[in-house]
Protein backbone atom coordinates (compact mmCIF):
# COMPACT_ATOMS: atom_id res chain seq x y z
CA UNK A 1 0.00 0.00 0.00
CA UNK A 2 1.04 3.43 -1.00
CA UNK A 3 0.69 6.66 1.36
CA UNK A 4 0.83 10.05 1.06
CA UNK A 5 0.67 12.65 3.84
CA UNK A 6 -0.91 16.01 3.72
CA UNK A 7 0.03 18.74 6.53
CA UNK A 8 -2.04 22.39 6.79
CA UNK A 9 0.73 24.86 7.12
CA UNK A 10 -1.95 27.64 7.60
CA UNK A 11 -4.66 29.59 6.42
CA UNK A 12 -6.16 27.45 3.36
CA UNK A 13 -2.25 25.69 2.35
CA UNK A 14 -0.99 22.85 2.59
CA UNK A 15 1.79 20.63 1.94
CA UNK A 16 1.52 16.92 0.50
CA UNK A 17 4.07 14.74 0.71
CA UNK A 18 4.13 11.84 -2.00
CA UNK A 19 4.34 8.35 -1.57
CA UNK A 20 7.97 8.71 -3.09
CA UNK A 21 8.63 11.24 -0.79
CA UNK A 22 7.76 14.82 -3.20
CA UNK A 23 6.37 17.60 -1.63
CA UNK A 24 3.77 19.57 -3.49
CA UNK A 25 2.26 22.82 -2.15
CA UNK A 26 -1.81 23.68 -2.34
CA UNK A 27 -3.75 26.48 -1.95
CA UNK A 28 -7.26 26.42 -1.73
CA UNK A 29 -7.51 30.28 -1.12
CA UNK A 30 -8.44 32.00 -4.56
CA UNK A 31 -7.07 35.00 -3.11
CA UNK A 32 -3.71 34.45 -1.99
CA UNK A 33 -3.50 31.97 -5.20
CA UNK A 34 0.44 31.03 -4.17
CA UNK A 35 -0.25 26.91 -5.33
CA UNK A 36 -2.40 25.18 -7.26
CA UNK A 37 -5.74 23.75 -5.69
CA UNK A 38 -6.36 19.90 -5.14
CA UNK A 39 -8.65 20.28 -8.57
CA UNK A 40 -6.35 21.67 -10.46
CA UNK A 41 -3.89 18.97 -9.52
CA UNK A 42 -5.81 16.54 -10.90
CA UNK A 43 -6.03 18.11 -14.40
CA UNK A 44 -2.16 18.37 -13.96
CA UNK A 45 -2.36 14.60 -13.12
CA UNK A 46 -4.81 13.63 -16.18
CA UNK A 47 -2.37 15.42 -18.54
CA UNK A 48 0.86 14.31 -17.47
CA UNK A 49 -0.58 10.52 -17.16
CA UNK A 50 -1.75 10.64 -20.55
CA UNK A 51 1.28 12.36 -21.91
CA UNK A 52 3.71 9.82 -20.63
CA UNK A 53 1.69 7.38 -22.01
CA UNK A 54 2.01 9.17 -25.92
CA UNK A 55 5.60 9.30 -25.88
CA UNK A 56 5.99 6.15 -24.50
CA UNK A 57 3.91 4.85 -26.95
CA UNK A 58 5.27 6.87 -29.68
CA UNK A 59 8.77 6.45 -29.28
CA UNK A 60 8.13 2.35 -29.63
CA UNK A 61 6.05 3.08 -33.12
CA UNK A 62 9.39 4.87 -33.93
CA UNK A 63 7.92 8.19 -34.82
CA UNK A 64 9.94 11.26 -34.94
CA UNK A 65 8.26 12.84 -31.90
CA UNK A 66 9.98 16.64 -31.38
CA UNK A 67 7.53 17.96 -28.70
CA UNK A 68 3.88 17.45 -27.00
CA UNK A 69 2.04 19.49 -25.18
CA UNK A 70 -1.15 18.51 -23.70
CA UNK A 71 -3.75 20.75 -22.57
CA UNK A 72 -6.35 19.75 -20.18
CA UNK A 73 -9.73 21.62 -19.36
CA UNK A 74 -12.51 20.71 -17.49
CA UNK A 75 -15.57 21.99 -16.00
CA UNK A 76 -16.96 21.28 -12.99
CA UNK A 77 -20.77 20.32 -11.12
CA UNK A 78 -22.10 23.87 -9.74
CA UNK A 79 -23.22 21.88 -6.13
CA UNK A 80 -21.07 20.16 -3.98
CA UNK A 81 -18.71 17.88 -4.41
CA UNK A 82 -18.14 19.73 -7.45
CA UNK A 83 -16.37 17.14 -9.36
CA UNK A 84 -15.41 17.46 -12.72
CA UNK A 85 -17.93 17.01 -15.21
CA UNK A 86 -17.11 17.15 -18.30
CA UNK A 87 -13.05 16.90 -19.65
CA UNK A 88 -11.49 18.03 -22.69
CA UNK A 89 -7.35 17.08 -23.57
CA UNK A 90 -6.13 19.17 -26.40
CA UNK A 91 -2.61 17.02 -27.64
CA UNK A 92 0.06 19.18 -29.17
CA UNK A 93 2.29 16.86 -31.40
CA UNK A 94 5.23 18.13 -33.28
CA UNK A 95 7.57 16.21 -35.09
CA UNK A 96 7.76 13.75 -38.44
CA UNK A 97 4.34 11.59 -36.98
CA UNK A 98 2.37 9.37 -38.69
CA UNK A 99 -1.21 10.90 -37.76
CA UNK A 100 -2.61 6.89 -37.50
CA UNK A 101 0.14 6.36 -34.94
CA UNK A 102 -0.52 9.36 -33.14
CA UNK A 103 -4.30 8.72 -33.11
CA UNK A 104 -3.39 5.07 -32.24
CA UNK A 105 -1.60 6.52 -29.38
CA UNK A 106 -3.92 9.08 -27.82
CA UNK A 107 -6.57 6.14 -28.00
CA UNK A 108 -4.00 3.22 -26.29
CA UNK A 109 -3.33 6.05 -23.45
CA UNK A 110 -7.05 6.87 -22.95
CA UNK A 111 -8.68 3.39 -23.53
CA UNK A 112 -6.30 1.52 -21.94
CA UNK A 113 -3.29 2.68 -19.80
CA UNK A 114 -3.86 6.42 -18.61
CA UNK A 115 -5.08 5.19 -14.90
CA UNK A 116 -5.99 9.14 -13.86
CA UNK A 117 -8.71 9.21 -17.10
CA UNK A 118 -10.03 5.86 -15.84
CA UNK A 119 -10.91 7.35 -13.00
CA UNK A 120 -11.60 10.33 -13.87
CA UNK A 121 -14.40 9.01 -16.39
CA UNK A 122 -16.44 8.09 -13.56
CA UNK A 123 -17.51 11.24 -13.15
CA UNK A 124 -17.20 13.21 -16.59
CA UNK A 125 -17.71 13.31 -19.74
CA UNK A 126 -13.92 12.85 -21.51
CA UNK A 127 -13.13 14.25 -25.08
CA UNK A 128 -10.63 14.46 -27.15
CA UNK A 129 -8.38 15.86 -30.24
CA UNK A 130 -5.26 16.53 -31.20
CA UNK A 131 -3.18 18.69 -33.52
CA UNK A 132 -0.23 17.46 -35.53
CA UNK A 133 2.33 20.90 -36.19
CA UNK A 134 5.04 20.69 -38.48
CA UNK A 135 8.55 19.89 -37.41
CA UNK A 136 10.92 23.05 -36.45
CA UNK A 137 13.01 23.85 -38.91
Amino acid sequence: MQTASVKWIGDEQFVGTSPSGHLVAFDTDSKSNKAPTPMEMLLLALGSCTAVDVVGILKKKRQKLESLEVVCSGERAPDYPRVWTKLEIVFKVRGTLDEAAVKRAIELSEGKYCSVSAMLKKTATLTWRYEILAPEK
